[in-house]
């Protein structure tokens, strides 16, 4: 009977272990959803890339145009060194979502360290493979091991006429289409206090954007960014000069409709 209740017990506890360790592996390899993007028309992509560049730079840039079943690829070959292309995907916020948009461009410094990032999280987000805490989890774990380098001097140019993205730090969700052409100077690791922009983050005035901070830690972030709004009469003239492309952005997908500066709707 003692030998019967000990073999009783003894399949419990495996039959017990066993449920618990599927439970853990069925929760591990849920998988991801909401990955999928469509593909913007390329003519489209393509010239709305290139708006994130002052005039003068866009002839001889490299454009990236994005796949969104195998991620980035060189659709242009430029020869001054700049780069530009739409984000889809801000890895920071760790979720997948299909109303982001936002025209970028790099220098040559930025090309070669911070826009790796944005390769990578493209890849894995088409390959539907990863979760978007997944990649997020991985690329903050290359940024630790030091896989990603921090840039040295340089400028990245926002000057599209329309962005639509996320408006403040990770732990807030919403998102707004907003006409803020602006530039962007790499300042790794800095934060608002170091540039006198006290207290955190003043609007009036140049500041300093770095949502990788929020995770990595004070001054432990390498993709910080001295910002520096356009002046209202360039922003004026940036939409002016982009109203066709406009047009074309909402035709294409509403969510352009709000927030664009000085455009009757």
């Amino acid at each position: 009977m003692k030998t019967k209740i000990k073999l009783l017990k003894k399949g419990l506890q495996t039959f017990t272990l066993f449920f618990f360790l599927f439970i853990s592996v069925q929760s591990f390899a849920q998988k991801p959803t909401g990955w999928q993007l469509d593909k913007m028309p390329h003519a489209l992509e393509t010239d709305f890339a290139l708006s994130s560049l002052p005039p003068q730079l866009r002839p001889r840039a490299t454009v990236y145009l994005l796949d969104p079943a195998r991620g980035y690829y060189v659709a242009r070959k430029g020869a001054n060194g700049f780069i530009c292309f739409v984000t889809r995907t801000e890895r920071e916020w760790g979720e997948f979502r299909n109303d982001i948009c936002t025209a970028i461009a790099f220098d040559a410094e930025g090309a070669r360290t911070n826009f790796r990032p944005y390769i990578d999280a493209a890849a894995m987000r088409a390959s539907g493979k990863y979760t978007a805490l997944q990649i997020k989890s991985i690329l903050t774990d290359r940024i630790k091991k030091g896989v990603y380098k921090a840039p040295g001097p340089g400028i990245s140019y926002m000057l599209a006429p329309v962005m639509r993205t996320y408006t403040g730090s990770p732990d807030s969700k919403e998102v707004m289409t907003m006409n803020m052409p602006h530039y962007m100077f790499y300042a790794p690791y800095l934060t608002n206090a170091d540039i006198g922009n006290i207290p955190n983050g003043q609007a009036d005035g140049p500041s300093v954007g770095n949502p990788g901070a929020e995770f990595l830690g004070a001054r432990k972030g390498p993709y910080g960014y001295i910002i520096v709004l356009t002046g209202e009469r360039e922003r004026a003239k940036i939409v002016a000069e982009n109203k066709d492309l406009l047009k074309r952005l909402i035709a294409y997908n509403p969510i352009f409709k709000t927030a664009v500066y000085g455009m009757k709707q």
